[in-house]
């Protein structure tokens, strides 16, 4: 039984071990020589071991708070290929349960959202609460009569649910680590996109759907930290936007990586330059008038990074671009295919108007039919189905670029590097993916990036704000 588990769980069959580590796995890399396996692409062998080590014991994301206003309210999803129901119970807290019946194994809902006292399989009328626990079903006096105890069928828990201003992730290992150990300090860079001015963030939109045929680890791999891409993949659909070339970023003044725990973010301070490629002046406005807030609670650093030139992905699939405000999960489906799904992210408090801009200028440049998505999902299928080849597969990639650029003294918690055109993201990333892979359980993770800020500095803007209004 998990954990967290109330007298409403089931007791389950639980592995007393993890499988043992491939024994191939140091040879996929070499950190030092910057060279990468193409074979973490492709090897099917390789992504069901990914299924166990990384998505069945990492913090993923479920969904956001303002999709669950009141009690009863649910959304499913997925984590990686298992299906799941999130839910609002009457306590106003959020359980998840695996989607599937635990009679016959049929889909519970097939709703992406919606409002329910209870849910009801159609295959036999097997019927749960929203608490997941099973309340009744077709003939019940029959499986009485054969001994079953109803409190030992209830549908299956995910192990952890937690969530940091306003998303909500779930963990299917009660022995992972908290939600505010595995994201550590990467929260400072979080609070950029999340708490902005304090009154918190929504979706709207969504969610967007679509199957790219692609390993998901490439399209992780663009969002934690290639902007070198950008230039040339996205420069002529950004003239069309913009009405002229895009501003170079290979100089590396207030220009950065910064990783910790395997996520990463790329950004310079700009301000608005992502967010300049909506071809939107009320946006970019928007974001100009707040800047002084951001400024106040999260420092001025931070508050030159809410539209810049960045992009980010929290370990293993959620990715986002400030300024675009795009907000996806690249959703495993095989080691060549994945399932996007995308939703629009913006300040709860900002007006109407500029929502429906966002939303609007999300579509038109992230989305299935958005000019930049479309270059890049033919650069990541291709990424992916180039490796096909027997001789192909032998031959390694480079992933060296920015070695010698860290700044160990820098002020910016996490790991920082200069210059934001780097590959030092994507070094951490797969150090993360090897570090999972070869554990038999978390106690066997190394930890590589410890905290340099304490629990108070995620909390000090809005004691600050606090303090000022009372005096």
């Amino acid at each position: 039984m998990s954990d967290n588990c109330t007298g409403d769980c089931s007791p389950r069959l639980r592995r007393d071990e993890a499988s043992e580590p491939l024994p191939f796995l140091d040879s996929l890399m070499d950190f030092e020589r910057g060279r990468l396996s193409r074979r973490v692409y492709w090897d099917s062998l390789i992504y069901q071991h990914e299924l166990e080590k990384i998505f069945a014991r990492s913090w993923l994301f479920l969904g956001h708070d303002s999709q669950l206003p009141k009690s009863g309210d649910y959304l499913t999803t997925s984590m990686a290929e298992d299906n799941v129901i999130v839910v609002r119970q009457k306590d106003g807290s959020v359980k998840a349960f695996l989607n599937t019946c635990p009679h016959r194994g049929n889909r519970i809902t097939f709703s992406d959202m919606g409002n329910t006292r209870s849910f009801i399989c159609n295959y036999h009328g097997w019927s749960f609460g929203i608490d997941g626990a099973l309340r009744g079903m077709a003939g019940q006096e029959l499986f009485e009569a054969s001994g079953m105890d109803k409190k030992e069928h209830g549908l299956h828990p995910v192990a952890q649910v937690a969530s940091y201003k306003g998303l909500i992730f779930g963990n299917m290992d009660p022995g992972a680590p908290s939600l505010e150990s595995y994201l550590g300090d990467f929260r400072y860079y979080l609070d950029v996109m999340l708490d902005m001015d304090g009154q918190g963030t929504e979706f709207i939109g969504g969610p967007v759907k679509s199957i790219i045929n692609c390993n998901w680890k490439v399209p992780t791999e663009n969002f934690i930290g290639d902007i070198y891409h950008a230039l040339w993949t996205h420069d002529s659909a950004a003239r069309a936007i913009l009405g002229g070339p895009v501003s170079p970023v290979y100089e590396d003044t207030d220009s950065y990586h910064v990783n910790h725990n395997g996520h990463g973010w790329e950004f310079n301070l700009d301000t608005v330059g992502n967010a300049a490629t909506l071809g939107d002046k009320e946006i970019r406005k928007y974001l100009y008038s707040i800047q002084p807030l951001v400024a106040q609670r999260l420092g001025e650093l931070r508050s030159k990074m809410i539209g810049s030139i960045s992009s980010a992905t929290v370990f293993p699939n959620l990715s986002f671009l400030p300024g675009q405000n795009t907000f996806r999960v690249w959703q495993p489906r095989g080691p060549g295919k994945i399932e996007l799904h995308t939703w629009t992210i913006v300040n709860k408090s900002a007006p109407e108007d500029i929502k429906e801009r966002w939303r609007k200028g999300a579509m038109l440049t992230f989305s299935p039919s958005g000019i930049f998505e479309m270059d890049d999902g033919e650069n990541f299928e291709f990424s992916t189905r180039s490796n096909g080849g027997f001789v192909t597969r032998q031959q390694d990639l480079y992933m060296g670029l920015g070695e010698g650029t860290a700044l160990p003294q820098s002020d910016m918690p996490g790991n920082v590097f200069r210059n934001q055109v780097n590959e030092a993201n994507h070094r951490a990333f797969y150090q993360r993916w090897l570090d999972l892979m070869k554990a038999r359980n978390w106690a066997e993770v190394p930890v590589r990036d410890t905290n340099r800020l304490d629990e108070a500095a995620f909390k000090h803007a809005d004691a600050a704000n606090v303090a000022k209004d009372a005096a």
